[in-house]
């Protein structure tokens, strides 16, 4: 089924994507996706949380460590075709649909809260004075692998990873990952 649903996001794009037509491609009866996912919307949750690599359920509380685990998992998706496929499609149509950015925002923000969870250990192991926004942290770690990934089409290696964990591992000593004090979302 998610075979069906990748191939027809990738050639028809999520506003052209539908229940119908993934039951036709997957020769399934719609009746059956209906009564598995109930929505379009539904399905792509649950391709998506197929397809993402799982984060561990124990962090180390090592700040370069757990940096190093969520960049390998970021550097891991950004060369799956599975992954590429969902995400081209919602990327490129939530430019002008909001249902589509309302979908990756949600997709999204359940991966940075993620790694937030795993962060945390090993940002309070560090002790600094002020608390460190963890969700940022996930920003700051995926940002590099998807400005290569739809900017600038840079290729994804080992030494991205290992350069983004140094510069994002070195803000969080220096505090230029703060919590924002007034409730609003960091600049």
């Amino acid at each position: 089924m998610f075979e069906a649903a990748t191939a027809e996001l990738a050639e028809s794009g999520y506003a052209g994507t539908s229940l119908d037509r993934i039951a036709a491609r997957s020769g399934v009866s719609l009746s059956t996706l209906y009564r598995r996912w109930g929505t379009l919307d539904r399905l792509i949750r649950e391709l998506v949380d197929e397809s993402t690599v799982p984060l561990p359920d124990e962090p180390t509380g090592d700040l370069e460590r757990d940096l190093t685990t969520v960049a390998r998992a970021v550097l891991t998706l950004s060369q799956d075709p599975v992954h590429h496929s969902w995400m081209d499609a919602l990327v490129s149509a939530a430019v002008h649909d909001p249902e589509a950015r309302a979908m990756l925002s949600h997709i999204i923000a359940g991966r940075i809260e993620r790694v937030s969870v795993l962060m945390t250990p090993a940002v309070e192991a560090l002790g600094l004075a002020e608390p460190v926004d963890t969700r940022e942290l996930a920003r700051l770690i995926a940002a590099p692998f998807y400005y290569r990934t739809y900017i600038s089409g840079e290729p994804h290696t080992e030494r991205l990873l290992e350069r983004t964990v140094a510069r994002v591992a070195a803000a969080v000593r220096a505090g230029a990952v703060p919590v924002e004090r007034d409730g609003a979302e960091p600049a």
